[in-house]
């Protein structure tokens, strides 16, 4: 029997997947002929790499997102890492993250240097808990980086208000957040920086590749400055940097995919709204809350389920040709992070023993939707 573990992942073990995919996939890029043709272009244009395309790109993002200054890097990463080092955060240094987060938010702060601290997320939206985020502050704190998870914004304006008072910065991991508003606003327009992603699971994907947004030049020009060797003139090199750009193909597709983008979301919306409707009434299952003042884009769909329950329904739902996904096992329970101190996660450690993401893409039909559902239903019954 295939289990959830099993399944295809883009983010998964190299050589790629052991099963073939499910009939149902938990993301499906929407990527049409407009992509092909953009690509196509850039091919005969003979520029590959830090050209015009890369330019459109960036100015698309930040005029999506209500940002002055958007610099794009080869994946998300390398993204978050020219973030922190442009606001001059290395060794010494705490940075405030989730553990419910992709490996990389955390991972990102030890390349640089920085310790990473972990704090507890709200229960219910899986955002950082603002009253755990103060207690967790020192005079060493430099940032606090929310993760706007599944694609809902955090709590910007109180993490700010923590932020302010201790004379450090908010870093915005939206890597799964494009288009999303918090309180009127778009994630990626109100804090020093913030980092998208565009792996394949994402609303929009170039395949690899990342974008940070940010309203402050100084960063603006650092992040630059690091992604291309430190070269501020031709083979002049005012500081270290790496070659973090961009490829010309990846950004076409970007300028493509950010077209598409309100599209994307107003299909995932609606087919997430079908899908709780579907789920709402199955005893045991926690559809997810969706704060009043925010526009959640739902890169991902995240239930919660007995806990004792979990593992079979996710077993259930791949032996019905259903992927669905644990997103995430907590971060500061990896290897990597053995010796990091992360006491008092209970609420963390909790959800993800109940946590399941399910699929709410675009190519879904509502006979999928009731099949997802049908699925759980039998398995909790």
């Amino acid at each position: 029997m295939m289990t959830v573990r099993d399944a295809y992942d883009p983010l998964g073990t190299a050589g790629g997947s052991r099963t073939p995919p499910p009939r149902i996939r938990i993301a499906v890029p929407n990527v049409g002929e407009e992509e092909v043709a953009a690509v196509t272009e850039v091919l005969g244009s003979g520029i590959l790499t830090n050209g015009p395309a890369t330019k459109r790109f960036e100015d698309a993002m930040a005029q999506r997102h209500g940002a002055a200054h958007a610099v794009a890097f080869a994946n998300g990463t390398v993204a978050l890492a020219a973030m922190y080092l442009a606001c001059g955060i290395g060794p010494g240094d705490e940075v405030i993250v989730p553990s419910l987060t992709f490996i990389s938010t955390a991972t990102s702060v030890l390349h640089i240097g920085a310790t990473p601290v972990f704090a507890d997320v709200s229960p219910d939206t899986l955002n950082l808990d603002p009253d755990d985020v103060a207690r967790r502050m020192t005079p060493r704190t430099r940032a606090i980086v929310p993760v706007h998870y599944g694609g809902q914004a955090a709590d910007l304006d109180e993490l700010r208000a923590i932020a302010d008072a201790h004379g450090a910065v908010v870093l915005e991991d939206a890597a799964e957040a494009h288009g999303a508003r918090y309180r009127g606003r778009p994630v990626g327009s109100t804090t020093d920086a913030a980092m998208f992603s565009f792996t394949p699971t994402k609303n929009i994907t170039t395949g690899e590749g990342g974008i940070v947004t940010t309203n402050r030049s100084d960063l603006d020009q650092a992040m630059r400055l690091l992604r291309n060797h430190g070269m501020d003139a031709p083979y002049h090199h005012a500081a270290l940097g790496w070659n973090w750009r961009i490829t010309e193909m990846q950004a076409a597709m970007g300028v493509c995919q950010v077209e598409r983008l309100d599209h994307i979301l107003e299909r995932k919306r609606a087919n997430a709204a079908a899908l709780t409707a579907r789920l709402a009434p199955i005893a045991g299952v926690q559809t997810p809350t969706e704060a009043p003042d925010r526009d959640h884009t739902y890169m991902l769909y995240t239930v919660q389920l007995p806990a004792d329950r979990r593992d079979q329904v996710a077993a259930d739902l791949a032996a019905d040709g259903i992927e669905a996904r644990i997103y995430f096992p907590p971060a500061h329970l990896q290897p990597v992070f053995a010796d990091t101190p992360s006491d008092g996660l209970a609420v963390t450690e909790d959800v993800a023993r109940r946590i399941l993401s399910l699929p709410v893409h675009l190519s879904l039909s509502e006979q999928d939707l009731d099949d997802i559902a049908a699925s759980i239903a039998r398995s909790l019954a």
